[in-house]
C-alpha cells in the first residue's frame, strides 16, 4: 500500500479540537499516512531575537483533522508511530511571561529564545550538543463534548506533551465522534519529562504512521494509552497533579484487571509493586501524568 501525505501547508491545520470538526482527508483503516507537521510557534522564531511576548491566541497547529472510515463513539483508534523525523535546520527553545513552571522566578528571563541549530543527529544548546529524541507534543482525536484549544490535553489527546509519542511507539485513543478525526503536531526535537520551561525544541517534522480502527472493542478506552514495546503506559491530564495521577493510576488497574483477573484492590496494591508515576507535563492548563506497567504484565487489551 502506498504512503499517503497529509500536510500542514496543502491540506491544513487546527488550534483546536472540537466535537464537530471537518476533516482534511477521509483514509480506510490500514491507511499509511506521512503528516507533515509546523513548529508550534508557526515559525515565528527563527533567530534568537526573535521573543515570543505571550502565548499566541493560536498555537500548537495540528495536521489535521484525518477521518477514518467507519470509526464510530465508542470504537479504538490505533496510532502506530512508525518513525518521527525532523523537517527543518533549527529547533527553538523559548520563555514567554506568565508561562512556565518558574514563571514567577524572578531570576528566569522572560521572553527568551535559544535557538537549537541541528547538527546530524543532535542539537546544539549554545556549546553544548543534545541527542535528537523527537516526539508529538500534541496528538488526538474529536473530544465528546467540549471544544479543546490545541494548548490544552484531556480525555481525547491534545497537548499531552508526551515524549513516548515517539518513533516505535503506538497511541491508542478513545473514538467519540464519527471518523475519529486524528490531528497532530506541536513536534519537538528534544524534550524533558515536565517540559518545565513551556517547551521543547520546538521544530517541523515529518510523521510516519499507520492508522487502524478497532471497532467495538471489549476493552473500553476512556482516556489515550501508549505502548512503548517494553511497557503500557496509561495517560491522564486533570487540574492537579494528585487528580491527574488517580486517573493514570486508575487506568492502569483496568487494564491489570483484565489481563489477569484481579480486583480492584488487588489491582491496586500489584500495581504499587510493578507500576510507576511520570510526569508528562506541568505547564499546561491542565497537568499530565502516564503510568507505566511492565509489557510482562499486560498484553493487548483490544
Amino acid at each position: 500500500m502506498s504512503r499517503e501525505t497529509v500536510s500542514h501547508d496543502k491540506d491544513g491545520v487546527v488550534y483546536e479540537f472540537a466535537p464537530e470538526m471537518d476533516a482534511v482527508r477521509t483514509v480506510e483503516s490500514g491507511t499509511q499516512l506521512t503528516v507533515e507537521t509546523r513548529d508550534s510557534l508557526d515559525g515565528v522564531i527563527q533567530e534568537n531575537d526573535d521573543l515570543l511576548e505571550q502565548i499566541p491566541d493560536e498555537v500548537n497547529a495540528a495536521t489535521g483533522p484525518i477521518a477514518i472510515e467507519g470509526a464510530e463513539p465508542g470504537d479504538v483508534l490505533k496510532v502506530e508511530i512508525e518513525e518521527v523525523r525532523v523537517a527543518e535546520d533549527r529547533g527553538r527553545v523559548v520563555t514567554t511571561p506568565g508561562f512556565g513552571l518558574l514563571q514567577d522566578d524572578e531570576d528566569v528571563e522572560a521572553p527568551f529564545t535559544q535557538i537549537t541549530p541541528v547538527d546530524g543527529e543532535q542539537i546544539r544548546y549554545g556549546d553544548l550538543a543534545v541527542d535528537i529524541e523527537p516526539c508529538i507534543g500534541t496528538i488526538g482525536v474529536a473530544p465528546a463534548d467540549e471544544t479543546y484549544s490545541t494548548l490544552v490535553p484531556h480525555d481525547h489527546g491534545g497537548n499531552l506533551d508526551t515524549n513516548d509519542m515517539t518513533t516505535g511507539t503506538t497511541a491508542y485513543f478513545p473514538v467519540s465522534q464519527a471518523g475519529g478525526m486524528l490531528a497532530m503536531g506541536d513536534s519537538k526535537a528534544a524534550m524533558a519529562d515536565g517540559e518545565m520551561c513551556g517547551t521543547g525544541a520546538e521544530i517541523a517534522t515529518d510523521i510516519d504512521i499507520t492508522v487502524e480502527l478497532i471497532s467495538a472493542p471489549a476493552f473500553a478506552l476512556d482516556r489515550p494509552l501508549v505502548d512503548t514495546g517494553e511497557q503500557w503506559k496509561t495517560i491522564a491530564s486533570a487540574e492537579t497533579m494528585e487528580e491527574a495521577s488517580k486517573l493514570a493510576h486508575r487506568d492502569a488497574l483496568r487494564l491489570l484487571e483484565a489481563k489477569h483477573g484481579f480486583s480492584r484492590t488487588e489491582a491496586h496494591t500489584f500495581g504499587s509493586l510493578v507500576g510507576g508515576l511520570e510526569i508528562s507535563q506541568v505547564v499546561d492548563p491542565l497537568v499530565t501524568v502516564r503510568n507505566a506497567l511492565p509489557s510482562e504484565y499486560v498484553s493487548t487489551p483490544f
